[in-house]
């Protein structure tokens, strides 16, 4: 744990309005799109982890180095094995052997330097399945993982090791489920589809999909602090710059085919402070005005965050606050350039000492 830590209890909150017309953007088991009651009304909904992955597949197009998410951990060790000499017998008794350490069966995140570290270990026991002890693979894995380098993907968002809970890292990225701010009934789509080598009229399928179009609230919240404890204090600025140009094209893949979702934010207030996280609850659901749902949740976010400040004094800790989607000459580029000036340790220290 690093002691002298410049943005403890330091986080940025992204409070976002993202409107989107005839989506299903995230399914339930029966394939409707998701729901929440919330203020005794429905409103659509859509999972924090539907928006996480694409987020986190975002950022490899930014050139972020992501670990692995798999149940294949066994494979992925034998064949950093293979690559060292063992044979296939050796590397697959090696891989078995490390992989049961590790996880039972679930999805373990882990980077492929843990997994060349692993071989190398494998490598100096003689590739010797039964030489290979669960302690010190946990050792290993700690004093490979390296979020930095690789696996800033584990930084943001966790990770926990069920059988080696030293290796569990405290995730720094926290995303609520997205809401729409007013009420939703999903409706149905009837379609049908020919058979084009068909000799005889009409269809030769027929079925429905559920949908809805909604404003969704959205709510993510950067620890900092936490983010510089992973990463050792290595490169966050660009930490910074790579998960929020990820948030900003973001969107979750379910229909995107039939029912496109390819709307950009329409408003967003980002705060960087200090204390408590708080969200925008909606608990009253927006009337549209003035044709639509965007400016009335705009003046509902705004005021209620307005409003907490004032109640929360002191304890609010706002230290920048920055509004994207009502001034031209602010662009993204422009937000995530002042975002990374917040993540620089000399600007934390002048803002802790301040």
């Amino acid at each position: 744990m690093m002691i002298n830590n410049p943005f403890k209890n330091l986080r940025i909150e992204f409070h976002i309005l993202q409107s989107f017309p005839v989506t299903c953007l995230n399914r339930d088991d029966v394939g409707a799109p998701k729901t929440a009651v919330v203020g005794g009304v429905q409103r659509a909904r859509v999972s924090s982890q539907a928006w996480k992955r694409p987020v986190r597949m975002a950022m490899h197009g930014f050139g972020a180095r992501l670990g692995v998410r798999t149940k294949h951990v066994a494979g992925t060790i034998a064949h950093a094995c293979l690559a060292l000499g063992a044979t296939d017998e050796q590397a697959n008794g090696c891989g078995e052997m490390i992989a049961s350490c590790l996880s039972k069966d679930t999805l373990l995140f882990f980077t492929m330097t843990e997994a060349n570290a692993f071989a190398e270990y494998a490598q100096e026991q003689g590739f010797d399945a039964k030489k290979l002890k669960d302690k010190d693979v946990h050792k290993v894995a700690k004093k490979a993982l390296n979020p930095a380098v690789d696996g800033i993907d584990i930084a943001l968002f966790g990770r926990m090791v069920a059988q080696a809970a030293d290796l569990n890292v405290e995730a720094a990225a926290s995303f609520s489920h997205a809401i729409s701010t007013h009420k939703v009934s999903n409706e149905v789509e009837f379609f049908t589809a020919l058979d084009d080598l068909a000799t005889e009229p009409g269809s030769a399928h027929m079925g429905s999909l559920e949908f809805n179009s909604a404003t969704y609230y959205r709510y993510v919240s950067l620890d900092l602090g936490q983010l510089y404890q992973t990463l050792a204090g290595q490169d966050l600025p660009e930490a910074v710059e790579n998960f929020t140009k990820a948030l900003f094209i973001a969107v979750p893949a379910a229909r995107q085919a039939t029912q496109s979702g390819a709307s950009p934010w329409e408003f967003a207030k980002v705060l960087v402070r200090k204390g408590q996280r708080l969200q925008v609850p909606f608990e009253t659901a927006i009337k549209a005005k003035d044709g639509g749902f965007i400016q009335p949740s705009i003046d509902a976010m705004t005021g209620y965050l307005a409003r907490q400040e004032k109640l929360h004094g002191s304890l609010f800790g706002k230290q920048a606050e920055y509004t994207f989607g009502q001034d031209d000459s602010f662009d993204i580029d422009d937000l995530i350039a002042a975002l990374k000036q917040h993540s620089t340790g000399d600007v934390a220290r002048d803002e802790a000492n301040a």
